[in-house]
């Protein structure tokens, strides 16, 4: 008998996620259901398929969505976060696993106890970041602390990007995730970590240029700003006494100055409308931001401004983006300035389809065993193949295709809201991945700490 999968949501990334149920449906007797709002734009090989049902689905239609989600055995909403809820509500009431790439929000939380009674599977956070960092970072910490090791030092960064082979912008950057969530990055809460046993603040306007740099064998040198709450998962990974914890996002060097210069002009505000945008130039918006001048140009205004000099690359940078461009005009009613900022950018940043974008993760392990400090480093670097089958959508779909199936197998039983940290959970998680070239290279090294001969400062 077939055993019924819901997919909520067939977006950017889940092209390697249809593709794995297509590659398992005929062993494992599945039978795939593909819920969009825009079922016609889900490829023939889906439609055509006897293991595959394509249908139009509006969440916001409860009767239709509980219809859909009584019909099967477990549900993967791909939606945006804030939309899992009412999806969530009715894996409960119909007695359906969940699963889901999201951060658990606190209204996911609440269901947690009704999930444990029923022995209900609702597994979060098993996409790319959050997930395989999760994943790939327990693992390594529990080998550590199985072999009386005594962890003092926790970093981990990520970084969607574009790959070498496609990097033709002066940013070295293109959108391969949300661009929404680009632009507003930072925002709505300072940066807050720990370094060396002292807890470390960044503003949101000091974000940007607050960075930290890593090399990445056979890739270079990138930069890392901090993500909002580094300590959010000291508790849940175990790491409740540890010296340094920080996790950030990696951008190619130099995208943070450029980047810092719409934070600096208050272009990235996403707290107000501007009430005559539709129809606006580029370089209209650009001046918004600046001072009235009866006779300099808006060129020279922005330079004085921000204090560059015309031979700067910032300066390149900017005009890269046709910023001051007078025929370019925003086609959006009453928008934001950081909506506004995203469409200039996606119209010079969008992938092109033969373009090839990158995932780049790192983990810094430091640990004392038996009075020695050591330091383990680990990376997985994993390029797309084009502007469908992206390392993004690789990296999120993947884990969530393998977590849905183990759920289904049983191999994965504990029930309840979680977040994939269980030996139970990433060890065969992680071991099918490799065969899909999500690979961690896992290095030893001196120990370095941050002041490893000093008092922390």
């Amino acid at each position: 008998m077939l055993r019924k999968i819901l997919i909520i949501g067939a977006g950017k990334s889940t092209s390697y996620l249809l593709d794995y149920f297509l590659e398992k449906a005929i062993e494992e007797q599945l039978q795939i259901v593909i819920a969009d709002l825009n079922p016609e734009a889900i490829p023939a090989k889906f439609k055509n398929h006897s293991n595959f049902d394509v249908v139009k689905l509006d969440i916001f239609n409860t009767p239709e969505r509980q219809k859909a989600v009584q019909e099967v055995d477990i549900v993967v909403s791909m939606l945006p976060a804030h939309m899992h809820i009412n999806i969530a509500k009715d894996c409960i009431h119909f007695n359906k696993h969940l699963v889901t790439a999201s951060y658990v929000s606190d209204e996911i939380k609440t269901l947690d106890k009704e999930a444990k009674e029923k022995g209900l599977v609702f597994m979060n956070e098993v996409g790319l970041d959050p997930g395989i960092d999760h994943m790939s970072a327990m693992q390594i910490i529990n080998q550590i602390k199985k072999k009386g090791g005594k962890m003092l030092l926790f970093e981990s960064f990520t970084g969607g990007l574009v790959a070498p082979e496609s990097d033709n912008n002066l940013w070295n950057y293109k959108f391969t995730w949300n661009p929404r969530n680009v632009v507003v990055a930072g925002q709505g809460g300072t940066a807050q970590f720990i370094q060396e046993g002292t807890y470390k603040y960044i503003p949101y306007h000091k974000l940007f240029r607050r960075t930290e740099f890593v090399d990445i064998k056979g890739y270079g040198k990138f930069e890392v700003y901090a993500n909002r709450d580094s300590l959010k998962y000291r508790e849940a990974y175990g790491l409740t006494d540890i010296l340094t914890l920080y996790r950030g996002t990696m951008r190619r060097v130099g995208f943070s100055k450029a980047w810092n210069m719409f934070v600096q002009l208050g272009m990235t505000d996403d707290s107000y409308t501007i009430e005559n945008s539709e129809g606006m130039t580029n370089r209209e918006f650009v001046n918004l931001f600046l001072p009235y001048s009866p006779t300099d140009s808006v060129e020279l205004k922005l330079r004085y401004y921000l204090k560059i000099d015309q031979d700067d690359i910032m300066w390149d940078k900017l005009q890269e983006l046709n910023l001051f461009s007078s025929d370019k005009k925003i086609a959006l009613k009453n928008a934001t300035p950081a909506q506004i900022l995203q469409k200039i950018l996606e119209d010079s940043w969008t992938l092109a389809d033969e373009d090839k974008d990158m995932i780049v993760m790192y983990h810094k392990f430091g640990y004392e065993v038996n009075g020695t400090k050591k330091q383990i480093d680990a990376s997985m670097v994993v390029i797309g193949e084009n502007r469908t089958h992206t390392a993004m959508a690789k990296t999120v779909g993947l884990p969530v295709a393998i977590a849905t199936l183990l759920i289904l197998n049983k191999k994965i039983t504990r029930p309840g809201i979680q977040i994939p940290l269980h030996e139970e959970v990433y060890t065969p998680i992680l071991k099918e991945l490799e065969a899909y070239g999500i690979i961690f290279n896992e290095e030893e090294v001196t120990y370095l700490g941050y002041n490893p001969n000093t008092v922390a400062s």
